[in-house]
């Protein structure tokens, strides 16, 4: 059974005209249930974790500033959502949410969470709407845990999984692997272990092009025992913060590769859903609605 993180933690309320679409975390499952792709008891509800699974990965300092809401002003601001506790239990949460589904995945293959993908929190600090690197956290519960080995991160965003890229800089049991948007944020690139950069506007032609010639070598090339898919749908032409030119349909061929790949291989993958900004919700919500599709299709 395909397994599925929520809580209604995850539509947190900000204030009116925030860019960010916080809405989508509560329609997405409603629109699961609504179609018939997903039941009741596809979902489950994460809790709060035992902090040490997040110092694992997460400067301890830098935590209980978060928790205790005591982060200096310029570090609170380049989180880019106004701080509170009830914010920070909705990032634990989420985590959480990861933590169980990399759990689910190694049972049934495949597991998702309806939120995460918060790729640019960092070992000591978070930004651009991330405070908690929740695919971190998860691959380091599981390799303490002592259920996997080599773990191959596949970020597909298309932004730069810059936290990720520096928490896992010295770790060769962690490939971290991010295509995306070259003149996009964050315009100060980390280094992952590989980057590639795409130009404004490449297409979907070019984008499967790129990612048919190098997932299959880099599973071949590292033998993960576990893959972290970040499969966002700001990748899209209509998206207000990515700079790419994938139709709806080419973001849904992305993510059946990816999908099928793994299935093919047989290594369990765990998927957050990462950014998605385009103006009409809609959009966005039929775009990451296509990742949940196509799970429930190749495996089930």
């Amino acid at each position: 059974m395909l397994k599925i993180a929520y809580h209604p933690i995850y539509k947190h309320s900000l204030p009116a005209g925030h860019r960010f679409p916080m809405e989508k975390y509560e329609l997405l499952p409603q629109q699961l249930l609504y179609e018939g792709t997903c039941k009741d008891i596809n979902f489950f509800e994460p809790e709060q974790p035992n902090d040490k699974y997040i110092v694992a990965i997460h400067d301890p300092e830098y935590y209980y500033d978060l928790i205790n809401i005591t982060l200096n002003q310029r570090a609170a601001r380049k989180i880019g959502f106004p701080l509170s506790r009830a914010l920070v239990q909705r990032e634990i949460h989420i985590a959480d949410g990861t933590i169980k589904a990399s759990e689910f995945a190694l049972q049934h293959g495949i597991a998702m969470n309806i939120a995460g993908g918060t790729h640019h929190a960092f070992t000591n600090r978070g930004e651009a709407f991330c405070m908690l690197n929740d695919q971190a956290i998860g691959a380091r519960y599981l390799q303490n845990k002592g259920l996997v080995k080599k773990i191959l991160i596949v970020d597909l965003d298309v932004h730069q999984g810059n936290g990720t890229a520096e928490i896992f800089q010295n770790d060769d049991s962690v490939f971290t692997f991010s295509m995306h948007g070259k003149s996009n944020y964050p315009f100060k690139k980390e280094v992952s272990d590989l980057d590639i950069a795409l130009e404004n506007d490449t297409d979907d032609s070019a984008y499967l092009k790129l990612l048919k010639n190098t997932l299959p070598k880099l599973i071949a090339q590292q033998q993960p025992d576990f893959i972290y898919y970040l499969c966002g749908v700001d990748v899209i032409k209509t998206d207000k913060l990515g700079k790419l030119g994938l139709t709806i349909e080419g973001c849904k061929s992305r993510d059946r590769y990816v999908l099928e790949q793994c299935k093919l291989n047989q290594i369990p993958v765990m998927c957050s859903t990462g950014g998605g900004y385009s103006p009409d919700i809609k959009t966005i919500v039929n775009a990451h609605a296509n990742t949940f599709r196509l799970a429930q299709d190749i495996y089930f």
